[in-house]
């Protein structure tokens, strides 16, 4: 975390991260909100296919905008390292949305939020999944930064 605050390269990669993580965190909770609301998908399931979706979207924009001298990797090499970091990322996110979600989607019955024009059930997938998403997002920068783009310069 030090290298970020103290090097003005790596903080600009990470804001970049960031950035794109934030298109991804678009991705992922549109994904997310399309299957499960409006297509019934279990929540579970459907958190693994909007990960998967942001995650082929974050590999592009991380390959050629965040780190665009990374280039120097084959392609399959770095989209395999890049894929295995976020498959981690996954096992990772998967249990704690599971347990998560409906903790939290039962909370919010119990505060009444529908009474406030507001879906219990949509809140607490939502939040279950804003606070994984976070908790990944620390996890995959640094693993990627220091295995998949370990090949330019820090």
């Amino acid at each position: 975390m030090t290298v970020i605050l103290k090097n003005p390269l790596e903080r600009t990669r990470f804001l970049k991260f960031v950035a794109v993580g934030a298109f991804g965190f678009l991705v992922d909770f549109g994904i997310f909100n399309l299957l499960s609301t409006l297509l019934h998908v279990n929540p579970v399931v459907a958190q693994v296919i909007s990960f998967c979706m942001a995650v082929a979207s974050n590999f592009i924009w991380n390959r050629y905008w965040t780190y665009p001298e990374s280039r120097s990797k084959p392609l399959g090499h770095q989209i395999s390292q890049f894929a295995l970091v976020n498959l981690a990322g996954l096992l990772i996110r998967t249990p704690i949305f599971a347990l998560l979600e409906p903790f939290l989607g039962s909370e919010f019955q119990v505060l009444h939020a529908a009474k406030y024009g507001l879906n219990p059930n949509f809140l607490g997938h939502n939040i279950a999944l804003a606070i994984v998403v976070g908790i990944v997002m620390l996890w995959n920068f640094f693993v990627n930064r220091y295995w998949t783009y370990n090949d330019i310069d820090r």
